[in-house]
């Protein structure tokens, strides 16, 4: 796509607000290096996929109107995770299937919402940030992504970092077991999936593990610093706005 975009509103995420503070500062880092302006909206919340996911689609559909609202006015809006995009991009048109008023404007924002990889490799056609970071990297592929449309996005960018080894990790698009709620109704299987996870990581023998959602470095890093091991969890916008390794 290649667009000359200048200004991009950031959707920081529940996730990066409450637990990850440090992914957004990357991600307006990240973007300012690239000669993009960020602004925050500072009304934005939850953009309602716990509620869509568990079912409650009419309190999903309320946070969503608020969502819409809150970015009405962005040109561009980026996310540093997969999840919330795809329910932007993926769900509201959908919930709000047959309203003249709210279906339009939700095709309207799904248009211009994207995902970070998707944004810089997609819409700034770019793959080389100007990144360095120095250690053994694997990557996590969140399950979102796909519904996205995505694939090698963030490999792409990792390939271009300056000092990073990177390592393919062995079975790599399998879930990690977070799935937002799916971890707190069926914790047996989510944590089942997620040791082997931890398991394939610790086998590639990277010191640093990334993905591109929180959720799924929440759920890993648990498990490795409950086994104590060593391995880093870094967002992929953490290591794309390193320039010092």
């Amino acid at each position: 796509m290649n667009l000359p975009v200048q200004r991009v509103a950031l959707l920081v995420t529940c996730l990066g607000d409450a637990l990850f503070p440090d992914v957004g500062v990357a991600t307006v880092k990240l973007l300012r290096r690239l000669g993009i302006s960020v602004d925050f909206p500072p009304a934005q919340t939850c953009c309602g996929q716990p509620h869509f996911n568990s079912g409650y689609h009419d309190d999903a559909r309320q946070m969503a109107r608020h969502t819409l609202q809150t970015f009405a006015r962005a040109p561009v809006i980026v996310a540093p995770s997969g999840s919330c995009a795809a329910m932007i991009k993926v769900e509201y048109p959908q919930l709000f299937l047959g309203d003249r008023i709210w279906h339009p404007r939700a095709v309207e924002m799904a248009n211009r919402t994207f995902e970070l990889s998707q944004f810089l490799v997609h819409v700034l056609g770019v793959e080389d940030v100007g990144a360095v970071y120095r250690g053994k990297v694997t990557y996590h592929m969140a399950c979102h992504l796909r519904g996205l449309g995505l694939s090698n996005e963030p490999e792409r960018l990792l390939s271009q970092v300056r000092g990073l080894e990177y390592i393919p990790l062995e079975r790599a698009d399998e879930c990690c077991g977070f799935g937002g709620s799916f971890s707190v109704r069926y914790p047996g299987i989510s944590g089942a999936m997620v040791c082997d996870k931890v398991a394939f990581i610790e086998k590639s023998g990277a010191d640093t593990v990334t993905a591109t959602d929180a959720g799924c470095l929440m759920n890993i890093a648990g498990r490795l610093r409950r086994q104590g091991s060593p391995i880093r969890v870094r967002h992929l916008a953490e290591i794309l706005a390193s320039d010092e390794g």
